[in-house]
Parts: structure tokens; sequence; C-alpha cells
């Protein structure tokens, strides 16, 4: 299995965004991903291109527009504004031009959508999308915006070779994606409070067994990273993971958000502490909420 990865796209971080990049193709073939940063053009491509617009100008702040033009295989141009968050989406044979600079977190997908999405998808300002509480924000007043999806009762874009989704995550469930039949995910961080952090596990193969673990591998059971504005992170399938501490993030996974794929440890992580008797400081955290029983999603 591979390990969890985090390369922050702005720092211009080549080697360590090259090494994900081969990992995430290795694992999904004909998919590929690049980041472009300081550019003011996507070029033509053979296959469907999925844009996440993270800088404009060089800096990741929503009061930022940028002109984008899209062009299509006759010539003709379509001409809106793009913000942070955005996704942009081009067909076959089209291409953007922008009036400034742009980071752009690029997806080559080698299915064509279900149906004719529209070029520009924005969280914001569509009236097709709305706030829809669950997975990593379950809260009632929970800033989850789904961009694209795998079913029509969730969203309004229906893409399943690709999915996405805009949240402000403060406390989600742990949780993973199985290595058979579940999906690859990244977070692509656009704004963060202090202290905000990812928690993940490489070991749900032991926490899935609470009653086999000892005290001495509970040190081994989880990592943490703190979280920057332009950080991305790559979860691969099958490790466990937990966004925590107010994180404002694109969610993207490869391929779409499968039904039933997304299935929850923190019943086990609390039965750990309490078998083991484990104190404050020895303790694995764990979301309170979703620790009473299994859930799976």
């Amino acid at each position: 299995m591979d390990n969890v990865q985090i390369v922050n796209v702005s720092h211009g971080d080549r080697q360590n965004f090259d090494s994900m990049r081969q990992i995430f193709k290795e694992r999904n073939p004909g998919y590929d991903m690049m980041y472009l940063s300081g550019v003011r053009q996507i070029e033509e491509n053979n296959s469907t291109r999925v844009a996440f617009v993270q800088e404009i100008g060089g800096v990741t702040n929503q009061d930022v527009l940028a002109s984008a033009t899209l062009r299509d295989t006759l010539g003709a141009e379509n001409i809106s504004d793009a913000i942070v968050g955005d996704i942009l989406i081009l067909k076959k044979g089209e291409s953007l031009q922008f009036d400034t600079q742009m980071g752009l977190l690029v997806f080559d997908v080698p299915e064509e959508p279900e149906q004719n999405l529209p070029s520009y998808i924005r969280p914001d300002w569509d009236p097709n999308i709305t706030d829809v509480p669950g997975g990593c924000a379950t809260d009632i007043d929970a800033y989850r915006r789904i961009l694209l999806t795998w079913q029509e009762e969730v969203g309004e874009y229906i893409y399943r070779a690709i999915n996405a989704h805009r949240v402000r995550i403060y406390d989600s469930f742990s949780h993973y994606h199985p290595v058979e039949g579940g999906f690859d995910e990244f977070y692509l961080v656009q704004m963060v409070k202090p202290g905000a952090k990812i928690i993940t596990s490489e070991r749900v193969d032991l926490i899935t067994k609470p009653d086999q673990v000892d005290v001495s591998q509970t040190e081994l059971l989880i990592d943490e990273y703190d979280l920057e504005v332009g950080d991305l992170v790559y979860l691969p399938r099958g490790v466990m993971h937990r966004g925590f501490g107010g994180v404002l993030a694109q969610v993207i996974t490869i391929p779409g958000f499968i039904p039933g794929s997304e299935i929850g440890v923190d019943h086990h992580l609390r039965s750990i502490n309490e078998r083991l008797n484990l104190d404050e400081v020895m303790a694995l955290p764990y979301n309170e909420e979703h620790s009473h029983e299994p859930v799976i999603r």
C-alpha cells in the first residue's frame, strides 16, 4: 500500500509532486494529473480535463477574479469570470485562456461525462449547488457544496469518473475507502484555521481488529499532519483519514464517490481506548458523535 503524501503546490515542490503523480497514474490507469503554476492557458487535449482553480495572480484569494475564455474545436468562444474554488471542464479539443497568471490542479480523465456538464462550475454562485451536510461535514449548518457527483439524488452534475465537493471541515469522522471497490482521494487545501490538521492511519488492518491491539502498537496507529494553504494531500485507497480544526478544501475522488465505500472506524478507535484503558496522553483520537456504532456511507 502506498503512503499518505502531502505536497504544497504553491511552493513549487516539483520533485515530490512528480512522485505523487507517478504513483497516482500507476494506481489509476488512463488518468493523469498536473499542477500548472503561473500559466495563462490550458492547451487542448485528447481527453476531458477537469481543472481546479487554486491561485489567481499568485494568491489563493476568493476576492480576486480572472477572465477565462474557453475555445471549442470550431473556434467558438465562451467567456466567464473565474475565482478560487471553481472547477473548469474542458472537453476533448477545447482550450482555455486567462487574462492573468493562474495556478490550476488539472486532471486528465479517460471517460467523458455522463451528461453535458457546464464549462464553469462555481460552488458559491451556481443556483444548482447548495449546502448538503454529510461526509466530512455533518453539522446542520455545514458548508459542503457538491460539484461533481456519482448519483443524481445528491447533486446536479453527474460525472462518475471524478467527483468533487468543496467543504469546510471542523471534525470529520474517521474513515477509509476500501482497496477493492473504493477510490483514491485528494484534499486540495484552500483555507485553514490555526491548528488545522489531517489525522491518518495506514494500519486499518489493526484498527479494525481492536481486540487484537496491544498498548505497544497504539503509538504506531495514528499520524497527524498540520495543514497549510496550497497543500495537496493524496489519500490512497485503504488509508484512514479525518480532517480536523477548520480546513476548507476541494475533496476530489478518483473515480467518483462510490456509495457504500466510506467506512467509519471511530467505534473501533473508541473500543481500543476503552479496552486498554488509555489515558488522555495515550488515547487514540476519534470523533465522538460517530463512535457509538459502525458507520458505512
